[in-house]
């Protein structure tokens, strides 16, 4: 919706749209196996690459909720999706910083660096994690904080659409 609208308004200008991604980041994607929830993968939104992040066959000493992590593939997949859409893209998307993406200090700093950068920029927070970075987030000015409810859901996304494009 906001990607095509964007490049109706570059070619209106007559810019250049071939091969320019309007939207970048990442995506936290659940892997399901047999109807069960066994892990988390990113997802690099405009490559599509993706590594596994959380799984609970992963052999590691750093478990949450009964998944081993693997903070490698955020290194791997998030942080350079991250980097790539603040040089290339015109909004930044992480979905989503929670328990398992803040293992990874290279995911943390990456995400700080971009919150200070002038671009649009719409995360998904854990809502019951306190780690200092979403606590600083949630502090933040220049940020607006949607809480996802089933009840408003399947709007949320026309809001964010609204205010995308009343701020951009």
């Amino acid at each position: 919706m906001l990607t095509d609208e964007r490049k109706q308004e570059m070619r209106a200008r007559r810019e250049e749209t071939a091969g320019r991604h309007i939207v970048g980041g990442m995506k936290t994607r659940t892997i399901i196996v047999d109807g069960q929830r066994v892990g988390f993968e990113c997802v690099d939104i405009v490559t599509g690459e993706s590594a596994v992040m959380a799984h609970r066959d992963i052999d590691s000493r750093n478990r949450i909720l009964g998944y081993g992590i693997d903070p490698s593939a955020l290194d791997d997949i998030g942080v350079s999706a991250i980097r790539r859409t603040m040089d290339e893209c015109e909004i930044l998307v992480v979905d989503e910083i929670g328990k398992f993406s803040v293992e990874s200090e290279a995911f943390v700093d990456i995400v700080r660096e971009a919150l200070e950068k002038d671009m649009p920029t719409i995360l998904t927070l854990h809502k019951k994690s306190r780690h200092p970075l979403l606590q600083d987030i949630r502090r933040r000015d220049d940020a607006r904080i949607l809480e996802v409810t089933p009840v408003n859901r399947a709007l949320l996304p026309y809001k964010i659409h609204k205010l995308v494009r009343e701020t951009y």
